[in-house]
Parts: C-alpha cells; sequence; structure tokens
C-alpha cells in the first residue's frame, strides 16, 4: 500500500483536552482542564513519513527538542516546549528500529552501530524554510534513545532588541558590546539562552570594519560575515588551541562559545588584555560567581581585573498566555515574602490555560538578566583577590546593577510572566540571599 505524506494528507496536529493526573488536585481550578498535544494520528505512517509528520508537528508547537524513547511495550515521545517536557504520544515498538534507521540516515549516522553513542545533523524543509537538526543517539536498556535539538532559523533572536532587556539592561549591554577590549561573558544553567545572547551581541557589533571569529561546540547558526569554527575534539582541534590560532588572524573580536578548563580561561584572559573584545559563556548561579570561578581556574586576579569588561548572569522564563491570563492583586504577605512591600495591592498575572496555549498559561519565553559591569570599585575588589560573592555583589548592586530576582519581579509587575514562575526560575539560585517567596507565591494561588 502506497502512504500518502503528513503534508499530502493535510494532517495538522490535534489537541485534546484532558485533565493531567500527575498535576495536584489543588492547582486545578474548577472547571479547568489541562491541553496536551495529541498525536494519535501518527498510527499507520511509514517511517519516514513518520519522522517527517513527528519533526513537522513539533516545529508547528514551538518544541525545542524531540526525545524519541523506546521502553519495554512501546516508544514514548515527548517534546520541550518552553524549557518544559511533555509527552505526545505513545507509538508502536516495532517501528522503532525503522524509525531510528532513518533518522540515523538523514543524520549521517552510522545505522550499523547501536552500541556506541552518535551525533549527527541534517536540515529540514518546513512549511516556512529550513530548520536545523542535531541528532544524538545513545543506548539503553530497551533499544537506542534518539534526541532531537530542533533549531529553527525562524525563531532565532538576532537583535539586541529581542532578549527582552529591560531599558537599563539594554544601555548597559550595549555600551559593554561596543568595547574595543576586554572580556565580556554571559553566564547561566544549560539552556539558559546564553548563546542567544552572544548571536545578538555578535550581530549588533557585525560591521565591514570588524574581523569577528567565533569558536563554537556546535556552531548553532549561520552568522552572515562572520569567520564560525566548528570545534573538532576528533581531529584535536578544542577550544584552547583554536583560540590559539584565531588569534593569528588578526581578529578584533573573539567569541569563545564555553571556557571549560584553566588553559582557555588563561587564554581569554591574554586576549582580552592584548587588544581583543572578547565574548564567551561560563556556568555559574549569578554574575558575581563568574569571578570566583575564574580564580578558581588559574587567572591571576590583577590580570582578571583589567581583563573583565562585564558579566551578563540569565535565566529564561515563561511569558503568560496574554489571551487567557488571570489578574489579581497581590497581599501583604506575598509582597513582603519578596521583600517588595511597595508591591502590596498591585495588580498581578497568574496563568489559566486555554487552547490557544495548549491549556498550559504559558506560551514562550523570555530572558531575565543581571548585568554587571566592572568598574573601578569592583576592579579594585578582584584585583585584591576578593572571592566573597556577597561582598562582590553588593559592589556591582552600589554601581547600579539590577540584581537578576528583581530583574523577574519587574517582569511580572510588567504582565509577562507570573510571580511563581519568576521564583521556580530563581530562588534555587538565591536561597544564600533569604528570598524565600515560593510558599507566599503558592498561597497567592488559591482562592
Amino acid at each position: 500500500m502506497a502512504y500518502k505524506s503528513a503534508v499530502e494528507q493535510g494532517l495538522r496536529p490535534k489537541v485534546i483536552p484532558i485533565t493531567d493526573t500527575k498535576q495536584p488536585a489543588a492547582e486545578i481550578k474548577p472547571g479547568q482542564s489541562r491541553a496536551y498535544i495529541s498525536l494519535e494520528e501518527l498510527a499507520g505512517f511509514n517511517c519516514i513519513d513518520l519522522l517527517d509528520e513527528i519533526l513537522h508537528q513539533a516545529i508547528q508547537h514551538r518544541a525545542s527538542d524531540i526525545h524519541i524513547e523506546c521502553r519495554e511495550s512501546d516508544i514514548r515521545l515527548r517534546f520541550r516546549i518552553d524549557g518544559m517536557m511533555y509527552q505526545v504520544a505513545a507509538l508502536e515498538r516495532e517501528v522503532h528500529p525503522q524509525l531510528i534507521s532513518r533518522l540515523k540516515i538523514l543524520a549521517g549516522m552510522d545505522i550499523a552501530e547501536k552500541r556506541l553513542p552518535q551525533d549527527g545533523r541534517f536540515t529540514f524543509e518546513a512549511s516556512h524554510g529550513k530548520v536545523d537538526c542535531r541528532v544524538s543517539t545513545m543506548p539503553v536498556q530497551h533499544g537506542e534513545k534518539a534526541v532531537i535539538r530542533v533549531l529553527d532559523r525562524q525563531q532565532a533572536i538576532s537583535q539586541l532588541g529581542q532578549l527582552g532587556l529591560s531599558r537599563h539592561n539594554y544601555r548597559l549591554l550595549k555600551g559593554l558590546s561596543h568595547r574595543s577590549h576586554g572580556l565580556l561573558l554571559v553566564t547561566g544553567p544549560t539552556g539558559s539562552g546564553k548563546t542567544s545572547t552572544l548571536y545578538a551581541l555578535l550581530h549588533a557589533i557585525n560591521t565591514v570594519h570588524k574581523n569577528i571569529i567565533t569558536l563554537e561546540d556546535p556552531v548553532e547558526y549561520s552568522l552572515e560575515n562572520i569567520n564560525q569554527v566548528q570545534i573538532n575534539y576528533k581531529a584535536g582541534l578544542r577550544f584552547a588551541n583554536g583560540l590559539r590560532s584565531a588569534l593569528r588572524q588578526d581578529p578584533d573580536v573573539i567569541m569563545v562559545g564555553e571556557i571549560r578548563d584553566q588553559e582557555t580561561a588563561q587564554l581569554a584572559v591574554h586576549a582580552a588584555l592584548t587588544g581583543h573584545l572578547v565574548l564567551s559563556t561560563l556556568h555559574t548561579n549569578s554574575a558575581a560567581a563568574a569571578v570566583t570561578r575564574l580564580m578558581d581556574m588559574g587567572c591571576e586576579p590583577y590580570l582578571l581585573a583589567s581583563a573583565l569588561a562585564g558579566i551578563v548572569a540569565q535565566r529564561l522564563i515563561r511569558l503568560l498566555c496574554p489571551l487567557c491570563r488571570e489578574s489579581y492583586q497581590l497581599d501583604h504577605l506575598e509582597a513582603a515574602s519578596l521583600q517588595r512591600p511597595e508591591l502590596t495591592g498591585m495588580n498581578m498575572y497568574r496563568p489559566l490555560g486555554c487552547s490557544h496555549c495548549l491549556g498550559l498559561g504559558y506560551r514562550g519565553r523570555t530572558a531575565i538578566q543581571e548585568v554587571m559591569v566592572i568598574g573601578a570599585g569592583l576592579k579594585k575588589a578582584i584585583y585584591t583577590g576578593t572571592r566573597s560573592e556577597e561582598e562582590l555583589e553588593a559592589l556591582a548592586v552600589a554601581s547600579h546593577m539590577v540584581p537578576i530576582i528583581c530583574d523577574g519581579i519587574d517582569k511580572a509587575v510588567q504582565g509577562l510572566s507570573s510571580l511563581e514562575e519568576v521564583m521556580r526560575v530563581v530562588s534555587e539560585d538565591h536561597e544564600r540571599e533569604g528570598h524565600d517567596g515560593a510558599g507566599g507565591i503558592k498561597a497567592g494561588r488559591n482562592r
């Protein structure tokens, strides 16, 4: 029997509202249901059309990752949307070998190798243009698990104005990006949008008068008129020796995808001191923590004080669905728990859920940031070897840095997100500051 492709059949994602039994009953309002993406129409497709339709629907639902997991009796298909994972279908187990083989062929991987992890990539032609897909496979108990990272060029951030920066942070970051030399770091956990911020910064400073070189692992998006280098560990091309070579290419700006080791850290500091603007990322919870991390990596304080230009710490929070968000007034206890008593009585918003947002109450994400500009006071503290994050943060706040939690609360005040979402993202990183907002926020959701 000949199969028609999903596009030829005119199939569209089907959303069926059902109650999520895993959600605490106290959090479900009367009459509210949780909508899920249902891909039941995938049954009966051959492996080529099956993968084609999975990709189409993942792109339509703005999924950043597709997880194909083989279980004992079936295949679990999950999408990561706005940073949260959702199960969308259970497929017949018999289709797993053909589906994984099809994926490996597209990604240029060895279909006969099932015992070792593999990586590959391919380009998928979606209805609105090309979408890059990165593929990773890994052998697990019941077969191979595959994860597809969906890199939609149409969704890529290319302008500083798209980063969700407040006016204050935008002005600070704009000034840092136009420095002729220095080390500018973007910090945060995996999946916090660091690469998008670096790409936006590069786009802002990309002119015919500058030679810009990037070292990336992997190269996520192609940037016009920028020399992008793919790190290749098998061939011996690492961040450290790639950075050494880049310095011999007469660069004005160098972007190092990540500072992972002592050698790369010291080379980045050296490059910043010798008249280059160096952009890179670190995995730290705050801007202040990046300073101590670099010291732990062996960077001399007196060199670091001269090299550092600024540090941006950021997280991603989900945006409230504008069609169904529900307003309420913040009471005194909630405002006090946030250490913002002036917000008492302020109109705030919380998620409700509708068909537009798949019943989740949220649609899309934006960033919250803190921008630490290394001024005279901070330079002096770093020069003397200060490792106290609290002291460095206090100096930065005195120099007009807005802490990331305050930026998040300000976005909640604007109605862009909920206080619950802001506290979910930042509370763990700010336990040392005594912010115990989670309890107050949860209480505020109960009527």
